[in-house]
C-alpha cells in the first residue's frame, strides 16, 4: 500500500512520509564571499542566540553556496519565508534572530534554517541563514559550529547539498 503524498509504502504509525515529503534539497557550488561575515558572526548577542538554535556557538564567518535554476526556487522559498521577498514560501521552519544596536552601530536581524549540509565524504549539521540586510539572492550562507571549509575539506568550486527538513 502507498500513502496518497507520495510513493514510499505507508507506515500508519510513523510520520516518516511526512518527513520524506517535506525535505529541501539545495545544492549548490562553494564559492568565496565578502569576507565580512565574521564580523557579524563574532557577535555575543548573536552567538547567544546561535547556541539556541544549533545547539552550539557558530564558526564566526559563513560559508558561500552559489545557486541556480531548481535550486535557486527552492532557496527563493526560504527568502519568501524570511520576508525578504514575494511568492510562495518554504514549508521548513524558520528561527528568528533578533538584532540589536551597539556603541551606535545597527546589526540587523536574520532568519535560520536548520540543515545539514554534504559533501562527498561528510555531512554536518548546520544552518543556512539569511540576513534582513543581504546583497545575495542566489548565494546560499551556511553556518556550523565548525570551519566547515577546513572540516569538510571544500574549496571554491567544490559542489555541495543541504537538505533540510
Amino acid at each position: 500500500m502507498q500513502c496518497a503524498k507520495c510513493c514510499f509504502p505507508l507506515m500508519q504509525n510513523s510520520h516518516l512520509c511526512d518527513v520524506v515529503r517535506r525535505a529541501m534539497r539545495i545544492e549548490g557550488v562553494v564559492s568565496s564571499g565578502l569576507g565580512r561575515a565574521h564580523i557579524f558572526m563574532s557577535q555575543h548577542h548573536y552567538q547567544e542566540q546561535f547556541k539556541s538554535i544549533i545547539g552550539k556557538s557558530a564558526w564566526p564567518g559563513t560559508l558561500n553556496i552559489s545557486v541556480e535554476g531548481g535550486y535557486l526556487q527552492e532557496y527563493q522559498k526560504l527568502r519568501v519565508s524570511a520576508g525578504l521577498d514575494d511568492g510562495e514560501p518554504s514549508h521548513i521552519e524558520s528561527h528568528r534572530i533578533k538584532g540589536f544596536d551597539r556603541d551606535g552601530v545597527s546589526f540587523g536581524g536574520a532568519t535560520a534554517f536548520l540543515a545539514k549540509i554534504s559533501t562527498d565524504e561528510i555531512d554536518v549539521n548546520c544552518a543556512i541563514l539569511i540576513p534582513d540586510l543581504t546583497r545575495h539572492d542566489d548565494v546560499v550562507e551556511v553556518i556550523a559550529d565548525v570551519f566547515l571549509r577546513e572540516y569538510c575539506n571544500i574549496e571554491d568550486g567544490d559542489k555541495v547539498s543541504i537538505v533540510l527538513e
